[in-house]
């Protein structure tokens, strides 16, 4: 939900950080966000190919084979589902920093202020549901085969944008497009007015959307590692060692991925909102540099989900070879 107006970088309210980014910035981020938005989009769409496939296969399956793995693919799907809608508004801050303003008007401003802040926030509510479908799958066999059904999850994973767009509804509330105070010729992208207001919002958007996620994710998966720990000791089984050994390498990359691809944007945010000097619109030169890179960690990490939450899968890469297979078998066959 990083975004950024026609004057600099944003901090995740919507602020201007910087007063205007120097001419290396207007080049280099555009090339990054292409880049982020080919592989984005790009590792979303097999991801979700992959699925849907796979989804398929599993419907002629007895209802007890494929349970908990259909489960585990709704909240995979929907991941990838929000990281694509986040993707989609990247191009309209991209173009503002490119062209130094904001072109689309105020409405265009306040959805993809909205739809930022609601996807990122639906993605971070979604990585700690699947550490806790996980956690239930792996401790609590029984009770996660009653309770984790396809349907059930479908119907959670469809509520949890009910937080994630009441969370960002103050964004399609109070964005505008304004006129910064330092650069009078341009327009920008803002979001609220009163520092009281942002400090408010952003710290409970930072304990909402980041610590507690972060909490239930760490854990989720602590949980996990102490369980087969436990069962390791008591069973002497090499097989139950090896994953727990998967378990934990896991594990840690995705509280680590998690945590240092958004802890930049959360940094930033709470900088400016500390920094009584900066304003309402919370400009402050000083911040340049480093928005630059909490925008790129942010952005970012729709580019690791697929790798961390379904690449790790050896079924997924079993799934995504026989995909490549059958594209470059219809390709031999057309050209034949």
């Amino acid at each position: 939900m990083l975004l950024w107006n026609s004057t600099g970088g944003e901090d995740l309210l919507g602020n201007s950080s910087d007063s205007r980014p120097g001419n290396a910035e207007q080049v280099l981020v555009p090339i990054f966000d292409v880049l982020i938005l080919f592989l984005g989009v790009g590792g979303h769409s097999m991801v979700m190919v992959i699925l849907c496939r796979r989804h398929r296969r599993t419907t002629g399956q007895s209802a007890q084979s494929s349970m908990t793995g259909t489960g585990t693919d709704v909240l995979l799907l929907a991941l990838s589902s929000a990281d694509m809608l986040l993707l989609a508004t990247l191009p309209f801050h991209t173009v503002a920093i490119a062209m130094q303003l904001w072109p689309f008007g105020d409405f265009l401003c306040r959805l993809a202020g909205f739809l930022g802040s609601a996807c990122s926030s639906a993605s971070a509510f979604t990585l700690s549901t699947l550490a806790v479908s996980r956690y239930m799958t792996v401790v609590h066999p029984t009770r996660a085969y009653h309770l984790l059904s396809p349907r059930r999850v479908s119907i959670a994973a469809v509520l949890l944008w009910v937080p994630a767009c009441c969370l960002a509804m103050p964004q399609l509330v109070f964005r505008s497009v304004g006129t910064p105070h330092r650069n009078p010729d341009g327009l920008a992208c803002f979001a609220f007015l009163s520092h009281r207001d942002q400090l408010i919002y952003g710290l409970f958007h930072f304990l909402v959307a980041f610590l507690l996620p972060l909490i239930t994710i760490a854990i989720a998966y602590g949980n996990i590692y102490l369980f087969l720990w436990r069962t390791r000791k008591a069973s002497q089984a090499p097989q139950i060692e090896r994953y727990q050994s998967k378990v934990t390498q896991t594990s840690a990359l995705l509280v680590l991925a998690f945590t240092l691809c958004w802890l930049p944007s959360y940094g930033l945010m709470l900088a400016l909102l500390l920094d009584q000097s900066s304003g309402a619109t919370g400009t402050s030169p000083r911040y340049g540099p480093f928005t630059v890179f909490a925008r790129l960690m942010a952005i970012a990490s729709t580019v690791l989900n697929p790798i961390l939450y379904a690449l790790m899968s050896q079924k997924f890469r079993e799934d995504l070879q026989k995909l490549f297979k059958r594209g470059g078998q219809s390709a031999s066959g057309g050209v034949a």
